[in-house]
């Protein structure tokens, strides 16, 4: 699980610039609009759900 913890917020950063361009240039212009919501949405949840918060001891 920390690892997971530890890749998420790098996987998101590479793949979010790497995809939307791609989907910009081969769909078009709504689709890459779409994606990077998609993207960026499903990033944020999967941070929120592998946060570490700290206790409160």
């Amino acid at each position: 699980m920390r690892r997971l913890v530890a890749i998420t917020p790098l996987a998101g950063a590479l793949a979010f610039p790497l995809v939307v361009p791609l989907v910009l240039r081969w769909v078009g212009l709504p689709a890459a609009v779409l994606t990077a919501v998609v993207v960026g949405t499903l990033w944020f949840v999967l941070m929120l759900r592998t946060a570490e918060m700290p206790s409160h001891d």
